[in-house]
């Protein structure tokens, strides 16, 4: 491997110097066991410990079939997803890998006894499988999440229809968090050139996912003007969907949890915050009861922010604990778009609020490849920036899951795979001297948070 890091980052090496390299027999990979899955039953989610369940060990490198690729991974970084891997919730993620292996045929190589783990990757592409046409070995990439199958008609005006539709490394096997990754040729977008290896691994699934469920007409289909409700506005997914509002001439209202995060959302450009932990809001009067009285008190905050405007869409990944509130500021005929539900999968509101006033629902789920695309294009424009607010190396991944278990961060949470520091993989210094603030803008929040701690 240590062959292989110096051909890549050797500035004079060429395609066929990493194709002489060869593939290694083995790699290191962030992995679930499934003699595991049975481990946390009957301990609640807040006590279990991704550090019991995760281990880095040796693999068996895949080869690539036809219309596969295989990419050495220099970065990969954590999402919500990883961290209900490593807790086995809300299901086993064997179980939806013998599913994907029963379809046969290259799916059948996923149902093994272990998993590895992970939905981003930045890194460069070492072997190609027949078929493979657009891509090359030497090619820096960035991988989208979404793998379909494409067989049925459903998936042919949205790929996010086919009904074998599945998000690598969580329904699949051989994920990024890994030094060598397997993905299909269609997941793979070009990797960002001003950004380092880590940097450019942040923004995939949850720039996507945000960009689907707020800019295009599958999701909310923002337009100029629109006030935007974010909760959670400068954690993974947020932090993307704030940038995107304000990219697209929308007015974000964002809603956090601390001064540090309120200041950090005004450095993103935000003007309306609110701190939903400083003005106490409390929309569960006990676990089965909602407070209507402090739906109310929140949506006329909103309206003294606005200028007296409800918010035209609201961007929902909570859940359970929000979405009665959601529903209820949402303005008359606006959109409610909802994904994740990291904070219970179980949704009430009142729904008095939502068809007398002819308000919309809309499910959405990461992006498709053309989305994906798109919102690719804007990081590597510099319109859109990394959130990158902490790395750690793959032998302290559990670590890294467990800061997102905690809500112990912000942003996104990066791991080194086969680079072996930070701060590499940058091919335009140019752009990048042009963006770097605004591309250090979480680390160096995390600095001050941590300065603030000790």
């Amino acid at each position: 491997m240590h062959e292989l890091v110096e051909a890549i980052e050797s500035p004079d090496s060429v395609p066929a110097d990493l194709a002489a390299l060869g593939v290694p027999d083995s790699h290191r990979a962030a992995v679930l066991h499934r003699a595991d899955a049975a481990m946390f039953d009957g301990v609640p989610l807040r006590e279990r410990r991704p550090a019991d369940s995760l281990h880095v060990q040796r693999v068996p490198t895949p080869e690539p079939g036809p219309g596969e690729v295989l990419v050495a991974v220099m970065a990969s970084a954590v999402n919500y997803n990883t961290v209900w891997s490593a807790l086995f919730a809300p299901v086993s993620t064997f179980a939806l890998l013998d599913r994907y292996a029963r379809l046969g045929g290259l799916a059948a190589r996923h149902g093994l006894p272990y998993h590895v783990i992970g939905s981003d990757l930045a890194g460069v592409v070492v072997q190609c499988g027949p078929g493979v046409r657009r891509w090359r070995t030497g090619d820096r990439v960035v991988a989208h999440c979404v793998s379909v199958e494409l067989e049925d008609a459903e998936g042919h005006g949205d790929p996010m229809l086919d009904p074998e539709q599945r998000i690598w490394g969580y329904e699949t096997n051989f994920g990024g968090l890994a030094e060598l990754a397997l993905v299909k040729a269609t997941q793979l977008l070009p990797k960002a050139a001003h950004l380092t290896w880590e940097e450019a691994a942040a923004p995939g699934l949850v720039n996507s996912t945000a960009y689907r469920q707020l800019v295009t007409r599958n999701g909310a289909g923002m337009k100029q003007g629109d006030n935007v409700l974010i909760w959670g506005a400068v954690g993974g997914l947020g932090s993307y969907a704030t940038q995107l509002a304000l990219a697209g001439g929308a007015t974000p209202v964002c809603v956090v949890s601390s001064p540090e995060k309120a200041a950090l959302a005004r450095s993103l450009g935000a003007e309306l915050i609110i701190d939903r932990a400083e003005e106490d809001y409390r929309f569960w009067r006990d676990p089965h009861t909602q407070d209507p009285g402090e739906w109310r008190r929140f949506g006329s905050r909103i309206r003294e922010l606005t200028g007296g405007e409800d918010v035209d869409i609201v961007f929902e990944h909570p859940g359970r604990e929000t979405f009665g509130a959601s529903v209820y500021v949402t303005r008359k005929g606006g959109t409610i778009v909802t994904c994740a539900s990291t904070a219970g999968y179980v949704h009430e509101y009142d729904n008095r609020y939502l068809w007398m006033s002819l308000k919309r629902i809309v499910g959405s789920h990461c992006a498709n490849y053309r989305e994906a695309w798109e919102a690719n294009r804007l990081v590597a424009k510099g319109r859109i920036h990394p959130t990158l607010s902490r790395t750690y190396p793959l032998d302290e991944v559990a670590a890294a899951v467990d800061s997102l278990h905690r809500n112990a961060h912000h942003g996104k949470v990066g791991v080194l795979c086969l680079a072996p520091t930070e701060g590499l993989g940058v091919t335009d210094p140019e752009l990048r001297e042009r963006h770097e603030p605004a591309i250090n803008r979480f680390r160096s929040a995390a600095v001050s948070l941590s300065g603030v701690a000790a």
